[in-house]
């Protein structure tokens, strides 16, 4: 990695790996659009929401996405180095990890909460995966930049989703409660289920 980063516009660019992730976690959502809209329905609007959750969301979708976006057309890939090898499994992990995300927001049942597939070992993998495809990418690329981007979006969310959940709280009580008490907020090993 170097102090001064790359910029040069090329075809193996950090812009591949970029297409790739946000065809394979929106293309669930475009295809249940009408399922995906009736979720979302009753959720606080803009204005609703408190201060923490809108910094954090412009934060991440009003500054860092698009600029990693922007960057990943002249940030070159480090093909054929530890550096590519090393991101590109990172990268495809975030890419299935926000896959199962978008599969299972799509398919759950509306009167529930989220809890089964990959909603069992991590309460907000969208989110996760996200981030570890800005550590894939900024790995693979060699870029502190986007190793950057990925810290920063991480802590954006951290301080961002007790808001988030909060809503979820109020929208399914007990359901939810219980899911928060056996499910880890990132990754990690899920409480047993008593029943």
């Amino acid at each position: 990695m170097s102090l001064i980063p790359e910029f040069e516009l090329g075809l193996w660019n950090a812009w591949i790996i970029t297409v790739i992730f946000y065809l394979a976690t929106l293309t669930p959502l475009q295809v249940r659009k009408e399922t995906v809209k009736k979720r979302t329905e009753g959720e606080p609007t803009w204005s609703e929401f408190g201060r923490t959750y809108k910094i954090a969301v412009l934060i991440t979708h009003a500054i860092i996405m698009p600029f990693t976006i922007g960057y990943s057309i002249f940030l070159p890939l480090k093909l054929g180095t530890i550096w590519f090898y090393a991101g590109l499994p990172i990268n495809f992990l975030g890419t299935v990890i926000s896959f199962m995300a978008y599969i299972s927001l799509a398919t759950a049942p509306l009167d529930e909460p989220i809890t089964q597939g990959i909603y069992g070992i991590s309460r907000h993998p969208g989110y996760l995966g996200q981030f570890l495809h800005y550590v894939g990418i900024g790995i693979a690329c060699a870029s502190w930049i986007f190793l950057l981007c990925a810290v920063v979006w991480i802590v954006s969310w951290h301080i961002g989703v007790t808001e988030e959940e909060r809503f979820l709280i109020e929208k399914y009580g007990n359901a939810y409660r219980e899911y928060i008490n056996r499910t880890p907020r990132w990754i990690g090993i899920p409480k047993s289920r008593k029943k």
